[in-house]
C-alpha cells in the first residue's frame, strides 16, 4: 500500500515506519498509510522562515495577488479538477459535497486574488489614516502593517481537505506569509493530491507551501513569536494546543475555529403557509446531510415556536426520508458516508449521551439502508433528528455535539426564549433566523450578536440568492466567541491583518510620506515647471504638486451655479434666512468649492491623463462667500498600479492626487482625494 508523502523543505519524503493506515469511506478499503515519523519539524519551520518567508516579502501585494489568480486558474482546469473529484469520492462526498470543497476552496483563491486592487504595490501597506500630533503640522503619527518574518501552521480538520487548506493559505500568501499545512490524517490523501499538483505548477516561491501528513510530533515546540498558528477542529483539542507552552511562552498567535453548536430559528411569524416555511425546511434538510452533516457549520439545535413543533417535525421527517443513502459515485445518492469507521462511532457515543434528555423523531444510529454501498463496511450513518422538549432544563442539546448529520428540535415561547436558547450552545460559528419580519430579525440579531460569528437572516426576498446557513465566505469573517474558538478567519483584508505585524511610526509628514510613499498633509511639496498631468504613471513621483493661480469668488459664481445644478438650498440663495445659523451671508456650494478648485489646477490639453476616476474623502471645513480669492494646492498622494484586462487596453494607472483648496488667509476651505486614470508608458506582465 503506498504512502503518503510530506512535502518539506523543497523535497518530497515519506515518513519512517509503516504510519497510520488510511481507509476509504464507501467500502473500508485501505488507500495509504500517512507517516511524519522521522522529519525534523525545527528544521522545517526554518525553511519556511529563511527561503519561503523572504521570496514572499519582497512581493509585493499586486505580485502576490496575481500568484493566487494563477493558482486558482491552474487548480480550475478540468482535467486536473476532475482528478480531484476522483479523489473526493473516497472521503465520502458526493459530487455536490466535493463542489463545496474543491470549487470553494479555489474560490477563495480567486476572491483574496482580487483584493490586490485594493492594497498598494507595496510590500506592505498603510493601517488607517494619518494622525496629526502637533499644533504646527511637523509631527505626526502612522500606523502600517508589515509581514510577520515567521510562517503561518495549519492544522485543519477532516470534513474540508481541500477548502479548509486553500481558505487559510490564500490569506496568509496574500499577507506575505509562507505555509505549513498539517490535514487531519483521515483525510489527507485528498489534500496531498492537491498539493502536488500546487507544487508541480511552480507558481509559488521556494519555501511558501510545505506539507505534512500525518502526526504534528513536535512542531509546535519550535514556533516563534514571529510565527501564527490556526487549528480548526474539536473545541477539547483546541484547547490542548492553545495551552502549549512554547505558544504561551513565545506569545504565539493563535486562531481557533471549533466545532460549535449552531442553531436556526424559525420566526414566531412563520407558518406552512408561507414561502419562508418551505426554506427552512429545505435549509434544515442541507444543512444535516450535505457532507454527512460533518461541517464546522452545520446545524445542531433548532428551535421553532411551541406550535410549530408537530409541523416542523412531520415536514423535516419527510423531507429526510426522501434523501437517498449510499456509494457518492451513484447520481442518485444525496448523502455519503461519514469519513470513516471511527468517526461514526464518535457520533453514535455522542448520541447516546443526547438521548439521555431527548428522543428520536427520525432514524436510527444503528441501521440504515444504502444504495450501491455496503452499509456495515462503509461509515454510513442515517440522519437522525431528536427531539427535547425542556431545553431550558437539560444542558446535553447545549453542551454535546454529534459531528455528523444530527440535529436536535426544541420549542421556543418567544422571542426573548428564543435568544437565550440561542445563546445557551455559549458562542458558535453562526446561527440563522428565518422570518419574513424586520422587528423580528432586529430583535434577534442584536440579542443573539453576542454569542454568534455569523448570523443569517433568511426569507423569500433573498433566498435566491443567499448561500445558506453553512457557507462561510471569503470576504465575511469566519469565526465565533466562547465555545466556537474565539478567533476569526478570511473576512477579506481583515484576515490579512492577522499575517502582519502593525506598528506605529511617528515623524515629520515628509519623513512619513517618504518612507510610505503617501503623501503626508503638511509634507514636502515637489514643484516643478512642468504640470503634473504632462507626466505619464511612471514619471510621477508622490509630492509632486501643482499650486496654482487664484480665484475670487463673486456672488454671481453663486447664483450661476444654483441654477445649473438646481441646488437652492436656503444657505446659498436666501439672505433673509440665515439668523440662528452658521453663516454671515450666503455661502457658495461645496460643489462649486471643487469644480472651481478644477478649473484651476486641471491642464486642458491632451495628455497622459485619460479620465477622471472618482472622489474620495471630502472634507469643507470653512464657508466661502463672495468675495473670497482662493487657490489650489494639488498633490500627487498615491500611485496605484491598474493590470491590462485585455491585450488591447491602453497600459495605465490609477493616480490618488490630494486637493488642497485654501483662501486669501491661507487657511485650507476644503480638501479631498480625486482619482485620475493616467496613461503609462509601458504596460504591466502578468
Amino acid at each position: 500500500m503506498p504512502k503518503l508523502g510530506n512535502y518539506v523543505s523543497g523535497n518530497w519524503i515519506t515518513g519512517d515506519g509503516e504510519g497510520q493506515p488510511l481507509y476509504n469511506a464507501i467500502n473500508g478499503d485501505p488507500i495509504a498509510h500517512a507517516s511524519t515519523k522521522g522529519i525534523d519539524f525545527a528544521s522545517l519551520l526554518d525553511y519556511g522562515r529563511k527561503v519561503g518567508n523572504p521570496a514572499l516579502r519582497k512581493m509585493t501585494f499586486p505580485e502576490r495577488g496575481r500568484m493566487l489568480r494563477a493558482l486558482a486558474l491552474y487548480l480550475k482546469e478540468p482535467a486536473r479538477l476532475e482528478k480531484f473529484y476522483q479523489v473526493s469520492t473516497f472521503t465520502g462526498a458526493t459530487r455536490v459535497d466535493s463542489w463545496i470543497d474543491l470549487e470553494g476552496g479555489i474560490g477563495n483563491l480567486f476572491s483574496y486574488a482580487s483584493l490586490r486592487r485594493k492594497l498598494p504595490n507595496e510590500t506592505f501597506c498603510l493601517d488607517g489614516e494619518g494622525l496629526p500630533l502637533g499644533k504646527a503640522g511637523t509631527f505626526m503619527g502612522q500606523h502600517i502593517l508589515v509581514p510577520k518574518e515567521g510562517v503561518a501552521i495549519h492544522i485543519n480538520a477532516f470534513n474540508f481537505p481541500v477548502w479548509g487548506m486553500l481558505e487559510k493559505i490564500a490569506v496568509n500568501l496574500l499577507a506575505g506569509v509562507p505555509a505549513v499545512v498539517k490535514p487531519a490524517t483521515v483525510t489527507s490523501y485528498l489534500t496531498e493530491a492537491v498539493v502536488r499538483e500546487i507544487i508541480a505548477s511552480g507558481i509559488l516561491p521556494d519555501g511558501a507551501l510545505q506539507l505534512v501528513c500525518g502526526s504534528a510530533g513536535d512542531l509546535l515546540d519550535h514556533v516563534t513569536a514571529q510565527d501564527t498558528v490556526t487549528f480548526t477542529g474539536s473545541a477539547t483539542t483546541g484547547l490542548l494546543l492553545k495551552s502549549h507552552p512554547r505558544i504561551l511562552g513565545e506569545n504565539t498567535s493563535f486562531t481557533m475555529e471549533a466545532d460549535s453548536l449552531n442553531c436556526l430559528v424559525l420566526g414566531e411569524d412563520v407558518d406552512p403557509s408561507m414561502p419562508e416555511w418551505d426554506l427552512f425546511i429545505k435549509e434544515l434538510r442541507k444543512e444535516m446531510t450535505v457532507k454527512a452533516g460533518q461541517k464546522c457549520t452545520a446545524v445542531r439545535r433548532i428551535f421553532v415556536p411551541e406550535n410549530k413543533m408537530e409541523d416542523t417535525w412531520k415536514a423535516l421527517t419527510k423531507a429526510l426520508s426522501q434523501t437517498l443513502i449510499g456509494n457518492p459515485a451513484n447520481e442518485k445518492v444525496r448523502m455519503g458516508p461519514l469519513a470513516g469507521g471511527a468517526q461514526r462511532e464518535e457520533v453514535r457515543a455522542q448520541v447516546r449521551k443526547l438521548l439521555t434528555s431527548s428522543q428520536i423523531l427520525y432514524g436510527s444510529p444503528d441501521s440504515v439502508e444504502v444504495i450501491d454501498a455496503d452499509a456495515v463496511k462503509g461509515a454510513f450513518l442515517s440522519p437522525l433528528l431528536l427531539m427535547n422538549e425542556k431545553p431550558f432544563d437539560h444542558e446535553e442539546p447545549h453542551t454535546v455535539e454529534a459531528f455528523g448529520p444530527v440535529s436536535t428540535l426544541m420549542p421556543y415561547k418567544g422571542a426573548e426564549e428564543a435568544i437565550a436558547l440561542a445563546n445557551k450552545g455559549k458562542g458558535s460559528l453562526c446561527s440563522s433566523i428565518v422570518t419574513a419580519d424586520p422587528a423580528i430579525a432586529r430583535k434577534y440579531v442584536l440579542g443573539a450578536a453576542t454569542h454568534h460569528g455569523r448570523i443569517l437572516i433568511l426569507n423569500n426576498e433573498c433566498a435566491k440568492e443567499s448561500t445558506g446557513h453553512g457557507s462561510p465566505l471569503p470576504l465575511l469573517v469566519h469565526g465565533g466567541p466562547g465555545r466556537a474558538g474565539g478567533g476569526e478567519e478570511m473576512g477579506g483584508l481583515r484576515g490579512v491583518k492577522h499575517y502582519m505585524q502593525r506598528v506605529a511610526i511617528q515623524g515629520s509628514p515628509s519623513m512619513i510620506t517618504a518612507l510610505t510613499n503617501s503623501y503626508q498633509p503638511h509634507a514636502r511639496q515637489t514643484v516643478e515647471d512642468k504640470h503634473p498631468f504632462r507626466k505619464y504613471f511612471e514619471e510621477l513621483t508622490v509630492g509632486d504638486t501643482v499650486i496654482t493661480h487664484k480665484r475670487t469668488v463673486t456672488e454671481a459664481d453663486i447664483v450661476n451655479f444654483g441654477n445649473l445644478s438646481w441646488d437652492h438650498f436656503y444657505a446659498h440663495t436666501d439672505h433673509t434666512s440665515l439668523e440662528g445659523t452658521l453663516f454671515e451671508k450666503p455661502v457658495a456650494h461645496g460643489y462649486f468649492i471643487l469644480s472651481a478648485a478644477a478649473g484651476l489646477f486641471v491642464d486642458p490639453g491632451k495628455g497622459p491623463v485619460l479620465l477622471n476616476y472618482g472622489l474620495e474623502e471630502c472634507r469643507f471645513l470653512k464657508p466661502v462667500y463672495a468675495g473670497t480669492t482662493i487657490g489650489v494646492k494639488l498633490t500627487c498622494k498615491e500611485k496605484v498600479e491598474q493590470e491590462k484586462k485585455e491585450e488591447k487596453d491602453l497600459p495605465r494607472g490609477i493616480v490618488k492626487w490630494y486637493v488642497d483648496v485654501y483662501d486669501d488667509t491661507g487657511e485650507s476651505v476644503a480638501v479631498a482625494t480625486i482619482l485620475t486614470m493616467v496613461q503609462k508608458r509601458s504596460t504591466i506582465k502578468i
